[in-house]
């Protein structure tokens, strides 16, 4: 028996689309980072980017659980001195990027470097309902009935 190991050459690379409404971010952000990196795969490769392509629809309607939404703080610094800053996820939800938000829940399980960086390439993320990859014909992956806690209850 020898090791499997998947050439670049023999990817296939398949299309998913997701509908991001009511889920939560942390759980859909594990689901797509798995896609992403092609572990769902039984022809997953640690070197090789064989992950599927993913498009998430309607980013601006994730949800939190718990006090998230109010007290997640995400920071960056500008690169001067005392140059921290923050801001929290409701802002970002509500300002004029709110598809950042998954993007970077995404990107940190996601490994640094050329590889991981190439992975979320893959990634498009939307606000709203609307893409322009109809093309491609993807096929949807309903993420709320693969596990009750996807969704947030009431």
């Amino acid at each position: 028996m020898s090791t499997f190991v998947q050439k670049p050459a023999e990817v296939e690379k398949k299309w998913i689309l997701i509908d991001a409404e009511g889920l939560v971010v942390g759980r859909l952000a594990t689901i797509i980072a798995m896609h992403l990196r092609g572990k769902h795969k039984a022809t997953y490769t640690p070197h090789v980017d064989d992950g599927d392509n993913v498009i998430v629809i309607n980013a601006e309607k994730v949800v939190f659980t718990g006090k998230k939404y109010a007290d997640k703080k995400y920071y960056w610094h500008t690169g001067y001195p005392g140059g921290i800053k923050e801001r929290t996820a409701r802002q970002i939800i509500e300002g004029r990027f709110p598809e950042r938000v998954l993007e970077k829940a995404v990107e940190r399980m996601i490994p640094r470097g050329p590889l991981g960086r190439r992975q979320m390439k893959n990634l498009r993320v939307y606000p709203g309902t609307n893409h322009p990859h109809e093309a491609q014909q993807p096929v949807v992956l309903d993420v709320a009935k693969l596990n009750a806690k996807n969704t947030r209850s009431a």
